[in-house]
């Protein structure tokens, strides 16, 4: 029998892993430190697949629930860190903190379980529905200032007073490590995934997960990217990482309020320049048209800010090489602004139109138009019809329709193609039909009357 002549085995070299970056801030020891302080009180939130969103860029989506934290968002983490490293001295002194919405229920929750007075600044028109929740985890609510610029400063008087300790809501490392508990639980629940897209406003929660995620895949021998968005109407970050200091920019209003900082942290901008790969920008009607999705296809109700990262995926501005995770960062929303920003999402989607059209005064238009837009299957939810308006001929009226349609106004059939082949030709008016994207008012909308004339009234941006 012959036999095979031995051999002996070599071992296969293997890759070298990446080194890791010198990132400043927190080390990996501070983030996983901070993960086992946090562990008693922030739920370990859902990692949700979302198929359509994964057909959209051709590679699977997870969405990282942390609307559907205690508090409704992932604030309670930094907050818990911080307060739970402060001194026996500290804590008996107390805390305060100024803030709009979700620090200030994640301060005044931390609080409460570590047994310390928490005394919450917020700004006079501050929405209700935090106004209450932030009481009713047992904070001291004082509403000071039209601006939070005018409340931070309330605060910081306030701290001076009294001795309590002030927690910011970002630039502080502390916070840092505990928002980054998070990006470890991303790497726990999506090990494969190769992206990950975070929303930016100071830029604690984009700091934190981008560094605890990038020094963790470096000691597990891979490498991971992480993309920062911003609202294109608050976004310090861009221009702030092209100089390399931190730059304040005028914030222009935007439904992404959870994320409408105006300067970067100092701290925050030093850790995202070496550790998030991109920062991308998207629009309001971005944003309203990926709250939409969430809502109607994912079935999570997010608030605005923490929706950034499914605009970012839905307008292509994320490059997919694998398997992504999208971080929804909250979902404390205003009812009434959710109305406002689903109907602002309907109209920028092309499912809710005004059309304004000129027509003959004779009898059988109305019936002509009602036509039409059945066979382009748009629902009328509104007619306003009027012979009076500047510009107008005397044998012309002016007939204004709020429409429900089944998407963007393309094709012979479309609810716009439609209005148009029903306007007379001979109208001297050549914008004989405008088509507006409006948002619908409520139904019960009271509309003022002047004469002869009707004027709608819309609730939209």
């Amino acid at each position: 029998m012959n036999h095979a002549p031995e051999t002996t085995a070599q071992p296969i070299a293997q890759p070298a892993p990446p080194e890791a970056a010198v990132i400043p801030g927190p080390t990996l020891a501070d983030f996983e430190h901070a993960q086992r302080t946090v562990a008693p009180v922030a739920r370990r939130t859902p990692m949700e697949t979302s198929r359509h969103l994964g057909r959209l860029i051709g590679a699977p989506v997870h969405l990282k629930c942390e609307n559907l934290q205690r508090t409704g968002s992932y604030k309670l983490r930094g907050a818990f860190n911080r307060l739970s490293a402060l001194s026996a001295g500290e804590r008996a002194r107390g805390v305060v903190a100024a803030s709009a919405g979700n620090h200030a229920q994640g301060v005044a929750y931390a609080a409460r379980e570590l047994g310390i007075r928490a005394t919450i600044f917020m700004p006079v028109g501050v929405a209700l529905p935090k106004l209450e929740a932030t009481r009713d985890y047992g904070a001291d609510v004082v509403l000071s200032g039209e601006t939070i610029g005018e409340t931070l400063e309330a605060a910081a008087r306030f701290a001076d007073e009294t001795g309590a300790t002030i927690i910011p809501p970002f630039d502080h490392a502390d916070v840092v490590a505990g928002q980054g508990t998070l990006g470890l639980e991303i790497l726990e629940q999506a090990p494969d995934a190769t992206t990950v897209v975070v929303p930016i406003g100071g830029g604690g929660l984009a700091s934190g997960v981008a560094s605890a995620m990038k020094q963790k895949a470096a000691a597990l021998g891979r490498s991971i990217r992480v993309i920062g968005v911003q609202a294109e109407n608050a976004a310090p970050y861009v221009p702030s990482l092209a100089l390399g200091e931190a730059v304040t920019v005028p914030v222009v209003p935007t439904i992404a309020d959870g994320i409408a900082v105006y300067r970067p942290g100092e701290l925050n901008l030093e850790i995202i320049r070496e550790s998030v790969d991109e920062v991308v920008t998207v629009t309001e009607d971005d944003i309203a048209r990926a709250l939409l999705v969430l809502l109607e296809r994912a079935k999570l109700v997010v608030e605005p800010a923490g929706a950034v990262g499914v605009a970012a995926l839905m307008t292509g501005k994320v490059e997919a090489d694998g398997p992504v995770v999208v971080v929804l960062s909250g979902g404390n929303i205003d009812p009434l602004l959710m109305q406002r920003v689903i109907a602002h999402g309907l109209a920028a989607s092309d499912r809710y139109l005004t059309l304004r059209i000129g027509l003959p005064d004779r009898p059988g238009q109305l019936a002509r138009i009602s036509e039409l837009l059945a066979e382009a299957k748009a629902n009328v939810v509104e007619v306003l019809h009027t012979r009076h308006g500047a510009g107008m001929q005397i044998s012309e009226v002016a007939l204004e329709l709020s429409v429900e349609t089944r998407g963007p106004p393309t094709g012979p059939r479309s609810s716009r193609s439609c209005a148009a082949r029903a306007t007379n030709p001979r109208s001297s008016r050549s914008d004989a039909v405008a088509a507006s994207a409006t948002p619908p008012p409520p139904r019960n909308a009271e509309r003022p009357r002047s004469g002869g004339r009707s004027r709608s009234v819309s609730t939209g941006h």
